[in-house]
């Protein structure tokens, strides 16, 4: 099985601003979801992450050694990360919409560049997720991507998704490739 984990809340994720390749920490409610993250984690998984700090506290609460991948990594935004997608004009979020290869001015990268990545880093895992349970540790568009990959679909249907903080996606791998089993799995979190 591949879970694909979506790291905990950061403050910039509660104010809802584009987060790519910055590097906060986890807020207080982040460290909470990695805690119950923690609980449906199966024991003895391979947990791969994010080289970003906020992945990698996340993936660090399971409590099982951590291999860093950098394909995992958030698309970059550039000069966009920080912003609030309402500050983008109209005519950029159209395009970015209506065409998975464009690069947004201030971005460095578009979203089947991003998909590309995540789709080897999927097929590298295909055959090891089939047998062992595989748990990546991400961002949204990675995640997105992974699931586009599972579904056989375009990079575009990442307009079509909203991944929560501190969700979990599982693909099972059969003889027939992936198969999406679940999306959007938040476990309950302590006050």
């Amino acid at each position: 099985m591949l879970f694909l984990v979506r790291h905990g809340q950061t403050a910039e994720n509660a104010r809802g601003v584009l987060l790519g390749r910055q590097d906060p920490a986890l807020s207080e409610v982040g460290r909470r979801q990695a805690a119950a993250l923690a609980g449906i984690i199966p024991p003895g998984a391979r947990v791969i992450s994010s080289p970003l700090r906020r992945a990698r506290q996340t993936a660090d609460a399971f409590g099982q050694p951590v291999a860093m991948d950098e394909r995992w990594i958030e698309l970059d935004y550039g000069g966009l990360d920080g912003c609030r997608p309402e500050e983008l004009a109209d005519d950029v979020w159209r395009r970015w919409r209506a065409d998975a290869t464009y690069v947004p001015p201030g971005a460095r990268e578009s979203l089947s560049a991003l998909g590309e990545r995540v789709r080897a880093a999927c097929k590298g895992l295909a055959a090891e997720a089939a047998e062992h349970d595989v748990v990546v540790v991400s961002h949204v568009s990675p995640i997105k991507a992974a699931i586009a990959w599972a579904l056989g679909v375009g990079d575009e249907i990442a307009w079509r998704m909203f991944v929560l903080d501190g969700s979990v996606a599982r693909i099972r791998i059969d003889r027939h490739g992936p198969v999406l089993l679940s999306f959007n799995e938040v476990p309950a979190i302590e006050h």
